[in-house]
């Protein structure tokens, strides 16, 4: 290339990687949203996104705040709706006191960055979400990684620190495989050796528990003050965001030391609009979230039925493993030819050898769209081979 030193192109390594990555199939690409495609790759559990009661949420805020939040929330960001939904949502999972973030992956980044540090021991589970495994690496914490869902694991490594200090960390819903942490046995374990148990809430909040109040609530811990709380505005609630929920400390902590905090923009007003509009819709039809989870069995059972590999959620996340990613591909593109969008999960997001789709269930789908499904599902177990039938 002109200007560049022989032998020097710093982009050959790049179009080299992306080469090996197409050959693999691990190639990604940015698409539209489709119109005319069943939705069954979001995570709109509830069905509310473009629900007018939201989106009139959304303007009404737009309209007295503005587009934007204008800076950070110590500064110009917190607006009276940011306020009421720190406090909301701290009412509604039965948490003391909120802190309101602009993404889920913020709230885990500030939560975990500001409550470990180098005397405190961070526990993690295997399989967590991006966003605790970026947040452990910035925590400045020695890390220990146990096997899923094993609380077994997480108390000896608490049990054998030095630190004076420990978190342990886990998913609630786990975000591909659709299961459930063992939260009674790792708070067991944390609250038996000193230690903060912080769980991510984002594909439980709206799913699961009593009027979708989260896995934490129906384990019983609402409101422990060594439980925290993290969370996403964006699945179940439908708007953009996130919070972390817990003990006043906590939140002081967070507001006085949380760089993803302290440094970010604060959330949008219509956001934060809609997400209150949201909160309102679940406390006057509290039976959304058991149709959403009512929706996940009935995939979950087409799929087995159809002899692919699947699991039993938890919540509204169905995985159907595939094994290698262009058969994951290929079975994606067997659902959009039945009407049907889906998800697509490759390594890295998935293990080797453990691609999968992964399906969505949303309250509001009908019989129409299970019908389409089983067609789907029936054709991928023929296609690709992966048919546990003999």
């Amino acid at each position: 290339m002109p200007g560049m030193t022989a032998g020097r192109d710093p982009l050959a390594r790049l179009r080299d990687a992306a080469g090996r990555r197409a050959a693999a199939g691990l190639r990604r690409t940015l698409r539209p949203r489709p119109d005319g495609l069943t939705d069954l790759a979001s995570n709109d559990y509830l069905g509310l996104s473009g629900d007018p009661r939201l989106v009139e949420g959304a303007v009404a805020a737009a309209r007295e705040w503005g587009t934007g939040s204008t800076g950070s929330r110590l500064v110009t960001g917190t607006t009276r709706l940011h306020a009421e939904l720190d406090r909301r949502l701290a009412a509604f999972t039965g948490s003391a006191a909120g802190l309101v973030f602009s993404s889920g992956f913020l709230a885990n980044l500030g939560a975990v960055t500001a409550l470990a540090g180098p005397d405190t021991l961070v526990v993690s589970d295997q399989v967590n979400h991006a966003s605790i495994v970026d947040a452990c690496r910035l925590s400045r914490s020695r890390v220990v990684i146990v096997p899923h869902r094993d609380a077994a694991a997480a108390e000896r490594a608490l049990a054998e620190r030095e630190e004076d200090h420990a978190l342990v960390v886990t998913d609630a819903v786990f975000s591909v495989d659709g299961d459930l942490a063992p939260l009674g046995a790792l708070h067991a374990a944390a609250r038996a050796h000193g230690a903060l148990l912080v769980v991510d809430e984002a594909h439980a909040l709206g799913v699961v528990g009593e009027g979708g109040r989260g896995a934490a609530h129906a384990a019983g811990l609402a409101g422990e003050p060594d439980v925290v709380l993290t969370l996403t505005l964006s699945k179940s609630l439908a708007s953009q965001g996130g919070a972390v929920l817990g003990a006043p400390e906590v939140i002081d902590t967070l507001v006085d030391t949380g760089r993803s905090f302290i440094f970010d923009t604060g959330l949008n007003p219509p956001a934060a609009g809609a997400a209150l509009a949201a909160l309102d819709v679940l406390a006057s039809d509290p039976a959304l979230p058991g149709r959403a989870r009512e929706r996940a069995l009935a995939i979950s059972n087409l799929a087995a039925g159809s002899g692919l590999e699947t699991a039993r959620p938890a919540a509204a996340v169905v995985p159907v493993f595939l094994g290698e990613p262009q058969a994951a591909v290929r079975a994606a593109e067997i659902c959009a030819e039945h009407g049907l969008r889906v998800g697509c999960f490759r390594p890295p997001s998935v293990p080797k050898g453990r691609a999968c789709l992964r399906l969505t269930a949303r309250a509001t789908l009908d019989e129409s769209d299970l019908t389409r499904l089983r067609a789907a599902l029936a054709e991928i177990a023929s296609s690709t081979g992966r048919s546990l039938h003999p």
